[in-house]
């Protein structure tokens, strides 16, 4: 999906490196699927790979915001039960196409700010009932954890793809 910046050494290459290893599970998992296909529900859940991919997508991009940010990159005071079913849904407009092209874009400034940014730097947590109350977490801890979600989503996107037509991203 992205190109590691040559430049990049040592622990931020082992970090995008990996986290563009589970981008490219991903990736893989939904190759050669039509629209109708990436929005077929395959499980009794309300999954489909369309709307993890969309969701992988826009969760790297909100913890990315973090990374950057903070806690004010995710102000979701304006989210409903509307906009949240949309998240995880393709809307008019959209393809698997488009959020695959959004998802590289949101990808680079992701691997951008995993070279630029101090991975010690840290802000503290969003306030959430899931989150420990006062604790912080680092530029280091952000890419981890979009790393974990990312290859936490990828299995389950495996699952979904095989109920589909039988292909496994791994093995």
């Amino acid at each position: 999906m992205t190109s590691t910046p040559t430049t990049l050494t040592g622990e931020r290459a082992d970090l995008v490196q990996t986290l563009d290893r589970h981008r490219g599970f991903f990736r893989h998992t939904v190759r050669g699927l039509t629209d109708e296909q990436a929005t077929q529900r395959t499980t009794v859940s309300e999954l489909t790979l369309a709307g993890l991919l969309k969701h992988v997508a826009h969760t790297e991009q909100k913890w990315a915001d973090f990374a950057e940010r903070g806690a004010p990159a995710f102000d979701v005071s304006n989210w409903g039960v509307e906009a949240w079913k949309a998240e995880w849904s393709l809307q008019p407009g959209e393809t698997l196409a488009s959020v695959l092209a959004e998802y590289e874009e949101i990808a680079r400034r992701t691997d951008e700010l995993a070279a630029t940014l101090d991975l010690d730097s840290a802000h503290p947590l969003p306030e959430a009932p899931w989150f420990q109350k006062g604790a912080s977490w680092s530029v280091r801890r952000t890419l981890l954890h979009i790393i974990a979600e990312t290859a936490q989503h990828a299995g389950h996107a495996d699952i979904l793809r095989e109920a589909i037509d039988g292909q496994k991203t791994m093995g």
